[in-house]
C-alpha cells in the first residue's frame, strides 16, 4: 500500500471518529452520575485487557524477532565458514558476539512488555 493511500485512510478515519464523537458528545453531556460510573468501570476493565494484549504482543514479537535474527546470524556464519574455512575462528567469534547483542535487545523487548503490563 502506498504512503499517500495510508495517509488518506488515516485522515478519513480521523474525520469519521471526530464526527462520531461530536455527534455523541451532545447526548453524553446529559448522562446520569450512575451511568458515568458504569462507563468508567467498564473503561478500566477494558484498559486492563488492552494492557495485557499489548504486553503479550511486545514480549512475543521481541522473542520472535530474536529467533529470526539469531537464525539468520547462524545461517550466514555457516555459509561464510563454508566459503572460507581458514577464517572460521574469527567468524565464529563475531557470530557469538552478534547473537549476544540480539539476545540483549530481545530481553529489553520482553521486559518492556512486562513493565507495560504492570504500569
Amino acid at each position: 500500500m502506498k504512503i499517500k493511500t495510508m495517509i488518506g485512510f488515516g485522515i478519513a478515519a480521523g474525520a469519521a471518529l471526530f464526527l462520531t464523537n461530536t455527534a455523541l458528545g451532545a447526548e453524553g453531556a446529559e448522562m446520569s452520575e450512575e451511568a458515568l460510573k458504569q462507563a468508567t468501570t467498564l473503561l478500566k476493565a477494558e484498559h486492563g485487557a488492552i494492557k495485557g494484549i499489548g504486553a503479550g504482543l511486545a514480549a512475543g514479537l521481541g522473542a520472535c524477532g530474536a529467533g529470526l535474527g539469531i537464525g539468520r546470524i547462524g545461517g550466514s556464519a555457516v555459509e561464510a565458514m563454508a566459503r572460507q574455512p581458514e577464517a572460521s575462528g574469527t567468524i565464529g567469534t563475531n557470530m557469538l558476539i552478534t547473537a549476544a547483542l540480539v539476545e540483549g535487545a530481545a530481553l529489553f523487548a520482553i521486559l518492556g512488555g512486562f513493565l507495560a503490563l504492570l504500569a
